[in-house]
């Protein structure tokens, strides 16, 4: 493991590891940021980033360009004093090339081999058709069938089927092919959010995960960042519905809901949703039939404009092939 940096190695009892990258919401990073400083985890180990990062772009600060840090990871451990399950916490502030996932999973839980983990912690989103002044539920996923039944008395939403995309869900199934299981708090997060920080919901899968491991999480300073950004996005909304001063025909609750649903653009898509999106790309310009899939990932997220010319082609290109 020579891309793992290890400056003390802590003498942990039946330790949990908690994995998180950023993601849609900042769901993920954001708890176990949180759970970091609240618990004061210490700092121990970290992944050397130059095999599994590359620089993009430049950084201006006041007018002076410079190149920015590559991103960071870092190992954490806290031990747990009235329970008998400790913590490391594995936080890295950005998601590496997913083509060299495999090997940067093996570092991590080559770790985990190593600290005697017994099991192994996710955070998500789990973006739905909500608004957000509701409550944000959670959701989980399981490695196996035991791990599924202990959590279904703490009444969360049981994902059924479909997809955690990125390392916060990759991460758990290289896990558990490798011998380890686990499971997956998910976070609600409404559809026209996703690009929006999300306290509420990384706030509703630490009380989730406080329930499980029967810990005390100090959750008001995060309850209240919730409350702010809900009050943030009720001004914006209010803004939108009534306009600036002195105009004559502020925009209705239609426009309104329009708004909701496509405020998820004003920023870059997530990098895993845009890699699924070219993944699709790629097997419809094989099999047209895949441009069903493609057609509603695209709607899903609201930007089907954006990708409109190339979807087209599509079809266009398999018309020449029938030719």
């Amino acid at each position: 493991m020579g891309s793992l940096i290890i400056s003390k190695k802590p003498r942990l009892k039946k330790p949990y590891l908690i994995v998180a990258w950023p993601g849609m919401g900042e769901v993920a990073a954001n708890a176990a940021k949180y759970l970091i400083n609240e618990l004061k985890a210490v700092e121990f180990a970290e992944i050397a980033p130059e095999e599994f990062f590359y620089l993009t772009g430049s950084v201006i600060s006041s007018g002076i360009l410079d190149a920015p840090l590559l991103p960071q990871g870092k190992f954490y451990y806290w031990k747990n004093k009235t329970g008998k399950n400790d913590l490391i916490i594995f936080l890295s502030n950005a998601q590496p090339d997913l083509s060299k996932a495999d090997s940067y999973a093996k570092i991590i839980i080559g770790l985990a081999g190593d600290l005697g983990v017994e099991l192994i912690v996710s955070f998500a989103s789990m973006p739905q058709a909500t608004d957000h002044t509701q409550e944000s539920a959670v959701w989980f996923a399981a490695t196996d069938q035991k791990i599924k039944e202990s959590l279904a008395k703490f009444n969360f939403n049981l994902l059924q089927d479909g997809q955690i995309s990125g390392m916060n869900g990759l991460f758990l199934g290289m896990a558990k092919k490798a011998g380890l299981k686990g499971f997956c708090l998910l976070g609600e997060i409404p559809l026209y959010t996703i690009q929006i920080e999300n306290p509420k919901a990384s706030c509703a899968v630490l009380e989730a995960f406080g329930k499980i491991l029967e810990m005390q999480i100090n959750l008001q300073p995060l309850k209240e960042q919730a409350s702010r950004m809900e009050n943030e996005i009720n001004k914006l909304l209010e803004y939108l519905k009534l306009g600036p001063p002195g105009q004559s025909a502020p925009i209705g609750e239609e426009e309104v809901e329009l708004i909701k649903k496509t405020l998820g653009q004003l920023t870059k898509l997530p990098a895993s949703v845009k890699e699924k999106i070219e993944r699709l790309f790629q097997e419809s310009s094989v099999n047209i039939a895949k441009a069903t899939e493609l057609k509603a990932e695209l709607d899903k997220w609201n930007v089907y404009k954006e990708y409109e010319d190339r979807f087209l082609d599509l079809f266009r290109k398999n018309k020449d092939k029938g030719n």
